[in-house]
């Protein structure tokens, strides 16, 4: 008989307890071999001072286990309090985000019948590390972060996930004919790594046409592999269509442990009155007993649900008149759920995890460091807050300016060339982009040369901001027009 494995647990905050108690009697009647650590996080951990919302001890118990069930947390208002997920997504390389989003017609209500979606999102950077600057008056800033490795290793799962699951496609949704360089970093390595696994289709989705194709013909699709914003705004568009965001489990897989949950809120205002439906952390639950390898008592609670779902037990959330049978409180669904351990669903499609032709499992991402490419600086980009006249002002009084063999090529405000022979109409905001390139590409060039732009524009009294330095990698520009 195979040993136990630990896992930490933490019951949250407003319906987290009620849920998780629900889903952890579900499971042990199951027969899950866990041993369960129990660490708080949530609300009282914030209000006793911490800003991350969990003790540092509790991190002993997580890098230990290496698997975290979560139940929602309340994060307090006001400033000063960072994610949990986001802290823990980052402190234990969680970088890919799993949410299942499946249609269970006609037991719950929804357009899209045959809906069976995976949203693969990655965790760890994007707009979603979270830099940003305010530059001017007018103008704030955050950084968007797009990395080769941060590309590949979500990629690579995205694929390994599908032929570990005896998936047919993935799909890319990505905005590169805007982004041209980070989206098209990630469309560019999505082709790479796509022409690894012939056995799988691949396809490419501008993501706002993407998007309306999901909402529409969400049957289309089969495993979608996205970065973090649109992922984060996708899967939960996905999950409603299908359903309920409600129903919907979730799982964030790393080199270093893993964490599994509801994507639903903590939801206070129902906390302790046993209405809340327990289904999302349950789902959050079969995904994390696949990760642990138990795979027959995954399925064997996963079709118990289903045969609830079928059979019209339902909580209030997803009650209908007509197609339920019965509106149970969150104690009682769980008692269904448990009473049906060992059936399987007759019109819902059962599942099966313990596939004879599956792969042996996802195989680890392995980063191979691409040779280093010449490096030439070729100019810089630097940013003034200025609003003391127009854009052909300001070109007009930079071009009497020169310093370290830089001359001024062009103004651009909010990514439009405004100077030179650029219209009057612009709008223009108090932070220009002035562009300068190396006047004489036969001289040596480097950052001493810029420092002496730099110094002529202040003494000058240009309110210089930010400054970005310009380079070309053999020979291919690695900045954006205007």
């Amino acid at each position: 008989m195979s040993q136990n494995v630990p896992i930490t647990v933490a019951h949250g905050d407003g319906i987290g307890p009620e849920i998780m108690d629900a889903t952890l009697r579900i499971i042990q009647a199951a027969g899950a071999k866990i041993d369960i650590e129990t660490i708080e996080i949530g609300e009282k951990v914030y209000l006793k001072g911490n800003p991350s919302g969990i003790e540092d001890s509790s991190w002993d118990s997580l890098r230990r286990t290496k698997v975290f069930l979560k139940a929602p947390i309340t994060t307090p208002q006001g400033g000063g309090f960072k994610s949990l997920n986001v802290t823990a997504r980052v402190t234990l390389g969680l970088y890919a985000n799993v949410r299942p989003c499946v249609s269970y017609h006609p037991f719950v209500d929804t357009k899209h019948p045959v809906m069976d979606v995976v949203i693969i999102r990655e965790n760890e950077e994007d707009l979603y590390t979270g830099i940003e600057y305010r530059q001017t008056d007018e103008v704030v800033q955050g950084l968007k972060l797009i990395t080769v490795p941060g590309s590949e290793k979500i990629i690579h799962y995205a694929f390994e996930y599908a032929r570990n699951n005896g998936r047919k496609k993935v799909t890319c949704f990505m905005k590169d004919n805007i982004m041209k360089m980070t989206d098209g970093l990630f469309h560019k390595t999505f082709d790479r790594i796509a022409a690894e696994y012939p056995d799988i289709e691949n396809e490419s989705w501008i993501v706002d046409i993407g998007a309306a194709k999901l909402a529409d013909t969400p049957e289309n699709f089969d495993v979608i592999v996205m970065e973090n914003l649109y992922g984060d705004i996708l899967s939960d568009v996905a999950a409603q269509i299908a359903g309920s965001v409600g129903l919907a489990g979730s799982a964030n897989i790393g080199e270093l442990g893993a964490m599994f949950e509801a994507i639903h809120g903590s939801a206070p205002r129902r906390a302790g009155q046993n209405l809340a439906n327990p289904s999302g952390l349950l789902l959050g639950a079969v995904l994390m007993l696949n990760h642990i390898n138990q795979k027959d008592i995954a399925a064997k609670v996963h079709n118990a649900w289903l045969k609830t779902i079928e059979d019209g037990v339902h909580t209030y959330d997803i009650f209908k008149e007509g197609v339920s049978a019965k509106k149970v409180g969150t104690k009682e669904f769980a008692d269904a759920v448990i009473e049906r351990l060992g059936e399987k669903p007759v019109k819902l499609k059962a599942v099966d995890y313990v596939r004879t032709d599956a792969p042996k499992g996802i195989e680890p991402y392995k980063y191979i460091k691409a040779p280093v490419a010449k490096k030439e600086l070729v100019g810089v980009d630097v940013f003034l807050h200025w609003h003391k006249g127009s854009a052909n002002e300001l070109g007009n009084s930079l071009k009497t300016i020169a310093a370290g063999g830089l001359s001024i090529a062009m103004i651009a405000n909010r990514g439009v060339k405004v100077y030179p022979n650029a219209s009057k109409d612009i709008f223009c905001t108090d932070l220009f982009r002035c562009r300068y390139f190396n006047a004489n590409k036969d001289a040596v060039f480097t950052n001493g040369n810029i420092i002496a732009l730099l110094s002529k524009l202040d003494e000058a009294g240009f309110d210089v901001v930010q400054t970005q330095n310009l380079y070309e990698f053999d020979g291919v520009p690695g900045y954006s027009g205007a």
